[in-house]
C-alpha cells in the first residue's frame, strides 16, 4: 500500500522534497530541446509555454505521490504531457492560423501520447511552421514509453482516451474564430449535456479543460498492478466534472481582466453576474469535495482540491486587484485552514522563485 501525505505539512514537505527537484530536472530536459527547434516561431512558444506556466507541471506533479516507488515514471509523464498541453495551447492563442483542421491536427497528439500502440503522426500538417527538430513527437513517444512500465495502464487507457477527447474537442472549439467559438461549444455541449449533472455550456467545457483527471489516474495506473476497470472509472468519476472544473474556472477566475483586455474567450464572462459566479464556484467546490470521498485516499485528493483554490488565489493577478482579491478571500473562507496553509505557502513559493 503506498502511503500518501494526508495533511497540508506533510503534503508540502514531500513536494519541495520530492516533487520539485524531480519536475525542475526534467523541464531543464525539454526546455533545451525547445531551445533548439529550428522553426523561430514553434521555438518560441515551445520556450515560452516552458518558462510562463511551470506551476502546470509543479502542481499537475503532486500526483506522483500516489505511485510510490514509480513516482519518478509518473513526474516524467506528466512533465512531458503537460508540456504538450502547454505548446498547444500557446500555439493555439498566438496562432498564425485559425483553421480548426490545424488545431483537431495539432491536439490529435494527446491521445496518441496516452496510447502505446499508437502511430505517430504529422502533428503540424495543416500549418506553415512544421519544423520543430522531433519536439513534440519526442513528448508523445516520452509519454508512451513511460506509460508502458505501468502494469495497470490498459485499466484507465478508455478513461484516459475519453478525457483527452474531450480536452482537445475543447482546444478547437475555443480557438476557432471569436463568432463561432460560442456556437461550436453550445453544439458540442448539447451532444453531452446528459452525461454530466445539471451545469451550463461554459462549467462544461471549463470541466473538459484539465488535465487532472488523467495524471490521476496514470498514477494509480502505475501504482497498482490488479487496477480495474471498475475502479479506474470511480477514480474518473471522482475528478470529472467537479475537481476538473474548479481548476479551469479558478484559472479563468484570475485571467478576467488580462483576458478581457485582449478580447480572449472567458468562461467567467459568460455568468449572469458575479454574485451567480461566485455561488457556482463554490458550488463546484462543494461538489468537488463531495466527490472526492469516494476516491481511495480520499484524504490526499482533498488536500489538492484545498490547494487548487489556494494555488490560484496567491497569484499575483488577484493580490494586486482590489475586487478579485476581495472574491479571493471568500473563496478562502470556503476551503477553511487548508486553503489557507496552502494560499500562504503558495504566496511565499512564488516569491521566492521570482528571486
Amino acid at each position: 500500500m503506498v502511503k500518501v501525505p494526508t495533511t497540508s505539512w506533510t503534503l508540502m514537505f514531500r513536494i519541495y522534497k520530492e516533487i520539485l527537484p524531480k519536475v525542475h530536472e526534467y523541464l531543464r530536459y525539454w526546455r533545451t530541446k525547445a531551445a533548439s527547434i529550428p522553426d523561430k516561431e514553434l521555438r518560441t512558444q515551445a520556450l515560452a509555454s516552458i518558462d510562463s506556466k511551470t506551476f502546470h507541471c509543479e502542481g499537475g506533479a503532486i500526483y506522483g505521490l500516489l505511485a510510490g516507488e514509480k513516482r519518478d515514471d509518473v513526474i516524467r509523464f506528466i512533465v512531458a504531457y503537460q508540456t504538450i498541453s502547454d505548446y498547444l495551447d500557446n500555439l493555439c492563442d498566438r496562432s498564425t492560423s485559425m483553421d480548426p483542421d490545424d488545431f483537431r491536427a495539432l491536439h490529435d497528439s494527446m491521445p496518441v501520447a496516452l496510447d502505446p500502440e499508437a502511430e505517430q503522426r504529422d502533428y503540424y500538417r495543416f500549418r506553415e511552421e512544421k519544423d520543430d527538430g522531433g519536439y513534440l513527437q519526442e513528448l508523445v513517444s516520452t509519454c508512451q514509453n513511460t506509460i508502458r512500465l505501468f502494469s495497470g495502464y490498459s485499466a484507465v487507457k478508455k478513461a484516459n482516451l475519453n478525457l483527452a477527447e474531450l480536452y482537445s474537442d475543447l482546444q478547437v472549439h475555443k480557438h476557432v474564430k471569436k463568432e463561432d467559438r460560442v456556437p461550436r461549444l453550445t453544439k458540442w455541449f448539447s451532444e453531452h449535456e446528459k452525461e454530466v449533472p445539471p451545469m451550463t455550456w461554459y462549467e462544461f467545457s471549463a470541466s473538459t479543460g484539465s488535465t487532472l483527471g488523467i495524471f490521476c489516474l496514470t498514477a494509480y495506473a502505475a501504482a497498482e498492478e490488479d487496477l480495474t476497470v471498475e475502479r479506474a472509472q470511480l477514480i474518473k468519476d471522482g475528478y470529472f466534472p467537479y475537481v476538473q472544473g474548479l481548476h479551469i474556472l479558478m484559472d479563468y477566475f484570475i485571467d478576467q481582466e488580462e483576458d478581457r483586455e485582449g478580447g480572449d474567450l472567458n468562461f467567467c464572462f459568460y455568468y449572469p453576474n458575479e454574485e451567480e459566479m461566485m455561488e457556482r464556484m463554490e458550488h463546484f467546490y462543494h461538489e468537488a469535495a463531495a466527490s472526492i470521498r469516494t476516491l481511495p485516499h480520499w484524504k490526499f485528493h482533498r488536500l489538492i482540491n484545498n490547494g487548487l483554490l489556494a494555488i490560484y488565489l496567491a497569484d499575483d493577478k488577484v493580490k494586486n486587484d482590489p475586487q478579485l482579491k476581495k472574491k479571493g478571500h471568500r473563496f478562502i473562507r470556503s476551503g477553511g485552514a487548508p486553503t489557507l496553509f496552502f494560499y500562504i505557502n503558495g504566496w511565499i513559493y512564488r516569491r521566492k522563485s521570482k528571486t
